[in-house]
């Protein structure tokens, strides 16, 4: 499947907005070269170019490459790209990562001692509102009045119609992160215009019902899987958005809706569109856009489609020590990431599982002092993610600098399978539940010889700990599963100190950026800040 690269498409400048803050001047329109929103939007073949500017939101930063301004003003772009600072805020946190570097608020991220100025907060809050910014216009210029108004055909309008769908369905994964991240938050959609108003607050509960309505509403109006092309969401998008929504809906709204989980599983599952890569290791490669197994990603491109953000962070700053760069596909030699002994510990047959993917040549796996957070010989390096392809080669860069190919599977098959066992479990069928783990474990250790005859809630977290690493979605495991705060469970720097300690609740919700409670008098601070 050929990989379609949105970020290469720069059209969608002419849509561009500067967004500050959720209160006064959120939505600060700014046209680019002369191009204002009714020229662009009278003719029907820009949309698809706006469109990949919504797509390109979440990889890129902005308009002039990984060094020009970016779309976020007053803010390191690299601070500010979606993936890096949604990794950041799910997996530093946690057991899974660690980061050496003493940038501004990433010992505050190790050691959750953050607060509501931290910058990599600010960052995906603001990241967050930007792309909804984006995508509320978008829906707005599509909605049917518009498109009847400009005497558009009737083709055209039905295409429009499916873009429109897909830009509801990626204004939805962000106030999924915006529920899932910081809870009550400011609320706007298409109605809400251009122009000077402090938008209101929405109780988490009331946002997850939006989600959930809009998602269900475009479920069926969006493309099949199989027919969508690669990088645009599809049905299975969707499905599995809901299935996700579900499976949290506890600490979401305090009631469970495990059932509707199971539901929107088997939905993706029985489309037959997707399998499970037949190599682990595939799915994070240079051409992992080949792989059967990604449902949703966010597309990169070592040429075309630069930030300092995503997946290059994930391999150049996994790369330190002993590493040469060149046997991962880069120049880049950032060493700041590594994992803490508690994740290693969870594979208990090292050599055989494939998702044993640590990189222990003069690495020590104990962290024992408080310095030892910023010498990167202490935990374990991970380089799952290694621009080399299937075969070997380099990606599109050839290794000459540390822009890399590789896409970031925001949604896979093995965490539908894996949501749908833990779904199973926790209402009584452990028969289904055992039928996905074990197809997980089979592929990961290329065998059956290793699956398992019984399973536990914690085997659940445990396995979706070796099987997800590294793809931001740690911190929400272990807040559904009771063990991110409190102190029943604890691992390297929770909490501030070396070996762990107990970790308050109020800290399973991040703050609201101090400048918006201040200038929008609808907001509250979450609990505790």
């Amino acid at each position: 499947m050929k990989k379609i690269r949105f970020s290469s498409i720069l059209f969608g400048a002419a849509i561009t907005l500067a967004v500050s803050t959720s209160c006064k001047k959120q939505l600060n329109q700014s046209p680019k070269y002369g191009l204002n929103a009714e020229a662009v939007y009278s003719d029907p073949n820009n949309y698809i170019n706006v469109l990949a500017k919504l797509y390109s939101g979440l990889s890129m930063t902005g308009l002039s490459g990984p060094a020009g301004a970016g779309d976020i003003a007053g803010m390191d772009e690299g601070f500010s790209a979606y993936v890096r600072v949604l990794w950041n805020l799910q997996e530093l946190p946690t057991d899974e990562a660690v980061c050496g570097w003493s940038d501004p608020g990433i010992p505050a991220l190790n050691k959750s001692e953050w607060n509501a100025d931290d910058g990599w907060i600010k960052g995906m809050y603001y990241r967050i509102y930007y792309q909804i910014a984006l995508c509320n216009e978008f829906i707005w210029q599509s909605r049917d009045e518009k498109l009847n108004e400009r005497g558009f055909s009737q083709a055209d309008k039905d295409k429009i119609k499916t873009y429109r769908n897909e830009a509801r369905f990626l204004r939805a994964l962000s106030y999924y992160h915006a529920l899932d991240l910081y809870g009550n938050v400011p609320f706007v959609d298409e109605n809400d215009r251009v122009g000077a108003f402090q938008p209101e607050r929405i109780a988490r509960p009331e946002l997850f019902s939006y989600i959930e309505s809009e998602l269900l509403a475009i479920e069926d109006e969006l493309l099949n899987p199989g027919i969508a092309p690669y990088g645009r969401a599809s049905k299975s998008a969707a499905q599995t958005l809901l299935a996700k929504l579900y499976l949290n809906a506890q600490v979401y709204t305090g009631t469970p809706r495990y059932s509707d989980c199971q539901t929107f599983c088997e939905k993706v599952i029985n489309s037959g569109a997707h399998q499970l890569d037949d190599v682990y290791q595939d799915i994070f490669l240079a051409d992992n856009h080949t792989s059967p197994e990604i449902i949703f990603p966010v597309v990169y491109d070592g040429l075309v489609a630069q930030a300092y953000g995503g997946t290059i962070y994930l391999v150049n700053g996994a790369i330190g020590g002993a590493m040469i760069p060149a046997n991962y596909g880069v120049n880049g030699n950032w060493g700041g990431l590594r994992v803490t002994p508690q994740f290693v510990d969870k594979f208990q047959d090292s050599t055989l599982d494939s998702r044993y993917l640590f990189f222990t040549t003069n690495q020590i796996k104990d962290f024992t002092e408080p310095d030892h957070l910023s010498q990167f010989k202490y935990g374990y390096a991970f380089p799952k993610f290694k621009n080399k392809t299937k075969a070997g080669l380099n990606g599109s860069n050839n290794a000459s600098s540390p822009f890399v190919d590789i896409d970031f599977p925001m949604f896979r098959l093995a965490d539908v399978y894996l949501m749908l066992a833990e779904s199973a479990l926790r209402l009584g069928d452990q028969g289904t539940a055992l039928q996905y783990v074990n197809l997980i474990r089979t592929r990961a250790y290329y065998t059956s010889a290793f699956n398992v005859s019984s399973l536990t809630l914690d085997d659940i977290l445990d396995e979706r700990a070796r099987e997800l690493s590294w793809e931001a979605t740690r911190r929400t495991d272990l807040i559904r599963f009771g063990k991110f705060s409190g102190g029943d469970y604890l691992w390297a720097f929770k909490g501030g100190e070396v070996a762990g300690i107990s970790l308050a609740a109020y800290k399973e919700l991040y703050p609201i950026p101090n400048a918006d409670i201040i200038l929008n008098p609808n907001l509250e601070q979450n609990s505790g800040y």
